[in-house]
């Protein structure tokens, strides 16, 4: 008896592990309520401490591993319990720290297309970077390879940034993103996008 084939977008998952991306399994995350529909990915920036890049402490931050004495600005943060499903460095390499299927802690207090708690019901992408700066050719690649891998695997209609989903609270990624960019790179229709990052810039959504 012959096995049936993995469907080709599912080939890339091992469960909800990407097998494209390093694996850095972190503590922080829980079930999802029962019946959650996956259907948004929420885009975050970070960088730690803020501003320096390349370095291992965002990676211990979401393991809970960071020193908090080694940096002034890491007591801000102190004893700070969080995650993302994934994190984009900025020479493009990918790292995943829960199951997608897992509810990742990246969204805190928040709200999207008329729903609470977007921890419950997203994928939460960390992209190395600084809110308001620019960032790198290689993430953007990376972060449409990414979204793409995800819409094989969950129903994903809307991508919105934390700014979006957590306004006057959050700012990033900032105005440093590029939405149009992303838009066009995935080639996904306006509606998965919040309205005021499209080209020509639509009113809020």
């Amino acid at each position: 008896m012959t096995s049936r084939p993995e469907p080709a977008g599912l080939a890339a998952w091992n469960g909800g592990w990407l097998r494209a991306a390093r694996h850095c399994p972190s503590p922080n995350f829980g079930p999802r309520p029962e019946g959650t529909v996956i259907d948004l990915i929420v885009i975050h920036s970070i960088s730690l401490p803020p501003g320096v890049y390349g370095g291992p402490e965002v990676e211990q931050l979401f393991t809970n591993r960071l020193d908090w004495d080694a940096h002034s600005y890491f007591g801000e943060i102190r004893g700070m319990e969080v995650s993302s499903h994934f994190f984009v460095r900025r020479d493009g390499e990918l790292v995943q720290f829960v199951d997608t299927d897992a509810r990742a802690w990246h969204a805190g207090a928040s709200c999207w297309r008329g729903r609470d708690n977007c921890n419950d019901d997203s994928i939460g992408i960390e992209l190395e970077g600084l809110e308001g700066e620019r960032f790198e050719a290689a993430q953007y690649d990376t972060l449409v390879r990414l979204c793409n891998a995800l819409a094989q695997r969950h129903p994903v209609v809307h991508i919105a940034g934390h700014e979006h989903i957590a306004p006057g609270r959050k700012q990033d990624p900032g105005p440093g993103f590029d939405w149009p960019r992303l838009q066009a790179g995935l080639g996904w229709h306006d509606g998965c996008f919040p309205q005021d990052t499209l080209r020509g810039g639509a009113a809020s959504a």
